[in-house]
């Protein structure tokens, strides 16, 4: 809908026929021979667009910023005073350290599930990110409080950080699932369409390119939040804990005001309703006819089962949106491996700073690396190596992308078991610890299998799923770092010396080989990529449809003509 459209209020047909129609306003639609010779570009990101960024910014912001000090929280006793070179409170060790630092991944990642379901069939986007911020801002309260001296010195620490952290954990999980969706939702063109520049070249204006674009910038807004870390791990070492926490609370006060400021701009798409339950039924159903999903559609149950078809609460329609969701999912699979390469970073690669030679720079403070990576890759492959590509006639579509993140995470899990090795041989040699530095490559590799990986499956996830389902379908995929965080778990009894070495090999292995399997199994995807999307624009154009006649109902019945 029109941007300048308040969402608090039942818009009129007139407003919904103009916006159902909006693409109507483009150049003509590419023809065979415009596919052979002209290149693909993206589309203008329409100012909204940057409004969720701006919130997304602020959320990782807060989110970073207060775990980026869990790993010395947790493992490290309390100092005596500050400034300290070693920060720490709780005193619970490596092993502890990290189970808690999965657990808080596990549980950040299961809750959008919770999110996605109160928006997609109660609230919509908007309310619910408003919802889960107020259980976000109690969880960060409570964090900051028991994290001052007399909280810790009172043996209070512990239990408010493990309620903190569930708190919080429902709280980012509730916004993560639908802030996404959200931002890709501001851009509403649905079909590709023919331009010249202003160079006199004909080029594609594509839906695919736009998305790129827009996620590209939403991951970079995320990573330049990200640098709170740096901030608040040099505050736990000179001023402590609460004072580290405090910052990211406020921050994130401010991306609450910035939520309720723009709720006017905001193009929101309504709940459509019992999602989880019609598809329960419809599963159900599949078991008892035969034929599967298809042979569940209304018009096909009319006629081989009309017992069945007078209780059915779906239509047509929603049938091949749940199909195209699965579809969707099945990427999904492989990324547990993924994520749990992601997670040493976080975990295991700060313990292993602690026992290098950092001079005076905290251990904890390594990780911000993959962030400063992003924020200047990004905009490079967003400017230059995306477009030099397509212009070339390789657009680099999904599937080769994820494969390619695989590949640079097996690389850097694979380094750092160089790296924990080279430690071991320096530690029994009884030489000195070698420099921290030596970390570096393996962030600037997983920064690059971010781009690759993390980026495109948030993009996967978004373009791929129907309209009704983006936050269902956003939560899915973000739901595989509860696998990864389980076999997280499933590793603590190696995240211990002299095991690492293997630990971080058979990592970096797993990760090799789903590079093999994810192309392997999922390549001819990219050759079908425009056309799937252009099947989700037809079925997405049905769903508007549906919700244009919607508002008109609730539009006339609010003033009273029916």
């Amino acid at each position: 809908m029109s941007e300048k459209l308040d969402q608090d209020r039942v818009p009129s047909p007139v407003e919904y026929e103009a916006d159902y129609h909006a693409d109507d306003n483009h150049g003509p639609e590419p023809t065979e021979e415009d596919w052979q010779t002209c290149r693909e570009v993206a589309d203008k990101v329409p100012i909204s667009a940057y409004l969720v960024i701006i919130i997304e910014f602020c959320e990782r912001f807060t989110y970073y910023g207060l775990s980026g000090p869990f790993q010395n929280y947790i493992q490290n006793p309390a100092p005596p005073s500050y400034p300290a070179e070693t920060a720490g409170a709780l005193g619970r060790g490596q092993q502890t350290a990290t189970a808690l630092n999965t657990f808080f991944q596990f549980w950040g990642y299961i809750t959008p599930i919770i999110g996605a379901i109160v928006a997609d069939q109660y609230l919509g986007k908007y309310r619910t990110i408003l919802l889960f911020a107020s259980f976000y801002l109690v969880g960060l309260v409570i964090l900051t409080a028991t994290a001052s001296p007399v909280a810790i010195a009172n043996g209070a620490a512990f239990p408010g950080f493990i309620v903190g952290i569930i708190i919080v954990g429902l709280g980012t999980g509730g916004i993560k699932s639908n802030v996404s969706p959200l931002v890709a939702e501001q851009y509403q063109s649905k079909v590709p369409y023919v331009k010249t520049t202003e160079k006199g070249e004909r080029v594609i204006v594509t839906p695919q390119a736009t998305y790129q674009k827009i996620f590209n910038m939403f991951y970079w807004g995320i990573n330049v939040g990200s640098l709170s870390a740096i901030a608040t791990t040099e505050i736990e070492k000179n001023v402590g804990f609460w004072a580290a926490y405090l910052l990211p609370t406020l921050m994130f006060v401010i991306g609450i005001i910035a939520v309720v400021l723009g709720r006017k701009r905001y193009i929101q798409t309504p709940p459509r309703g019992s999602i989880f339950v019609e598809a329960g039924k419809l599963f159900y159903y599949s078991l008892k006819v035969k034929g599967g999903l298809e042979a569940c559609k209304p018009s096909n149950l009319s006629i081989d089962h009309p017992d069945l078809a007078a209780t059915a609460t779906w239509d047509d329609v929603f049938v091949d949106e749940l199909r195209r969701a699965l579809r969707a999912c099945v990427v999904f699979c492989w990324y547990p491996i993924y994520w749990l390469c992601y997670n040493q970073m976080t975990s295991n690669l700060v313990s292993q700073a602690n026992t290098m030679w950092t001079g005076q720079v905290p251990p904890d403070i390594l990780q911000n690396i993959d962030p400063l990576v992003l924020i200047i890759v990004i905009p490079i492959m967003d400017r230059l190596i995306y477009p030099g590509l397509r212009r070339i006639g390789f657009p680099m579509r999904p599937i080769f992308r994820i494969t390619l993140g695989f590949i640079f995470a097996a690389v850097a899990m694979g380094y750092t078991a160089g790296i924990q090795a080279k430690i071991y041989s320096a530690a029994d040699a009884g030489q000195p610890p070698i420099s921290v530095a030596y970390q570096i490559p393996s962030y600037v590799f997983i920064a690059l299998s971010e781009i690759f990986a993390s980026i495109t499956g948030l993009e996967y996830a978004y373009k791929k799923a129907p309209q009704s389902m983006k936050s269902i379908v956003m939560a899915i995929f973000l739901f595989t770092n509860c696998f990864a965080a389980i076999l997280g778990f499933a590793l603590v009894p190696v995240d211990v010396d002299p095991k690492l070495t293997w630990m971080y090999t058979g990592i970096a292995c797993a990760s090799g080989v789903c590079a093999i399997l994810v192309y392997a199994f999922h390549h001819k995807n990219d050759d079908n990529d425009v056309a799937d999307d252009a099947i989700g624009i037809r079925s997405n154009r049905q769903v508007d449809e549906y919700n244009r006649k919607q508002a008109t109902i609730e539009y006339e019945a609010e003033k009273g003509e029916i």
